[in-house]
């Protein structure tokens, strides 16, 4: 009997240690996937610099890091300039929303994002 609660705390222990090493893997895979979109992300952006332009300032690669990321979020769903600037809490004023109208099309012309209809915009799947 001596022998069987032996083996039996032995494994108990073991278990432990596996659930110990599956929980800090688990944490790793979930950073290493954050750091891959984030740099998914910066790829899509300065893919979507035309060659020779100058560099967006540095306010407008935040707002295309943050168009991306709400598409990344919301993979599902197909959104207008205008709903965009509203869940991101963006200035609605027409040139405001023009400015995001074009950081879309650049944006659909990477191949990040599809066109389902005229001004309608989701991530490409």
């Amino acid at each position: 009997m001596a022998y069987l609660q032996t083996q039996q705390d032995e494994a108990t222990t073991r278990a432990a240690e596996l659930r110990g090493q599956i929980e800090h893997l688990t944490a790793a895979l979930a950073e290493s996937e954050a750091r891959l979109t984030d740099l998914a992300t910066t790829r899509i952006i300065t893919e979507a610099a035309p060659a020779g332009a100058e560099p967006d300032p540095p306010e407008a690669n935040t707002a295309y890091q943050d168009i991306v990321n709400a598409f990344n979020q919301h993979p599902d769903q197909v959104f207008r300039a205008r709903e965009l600037h509203e869940l991101l809490g963006m200035p609605t004023d027409e040139a405001s929303v023009n400015i995001t109208r074009s950081r879309l099309g650049r944006l659909t012309r990477q191949g990040f994002l599809t066109q389902p209809g005229r001004g309608h915009y989701q991530k490409r799947t």
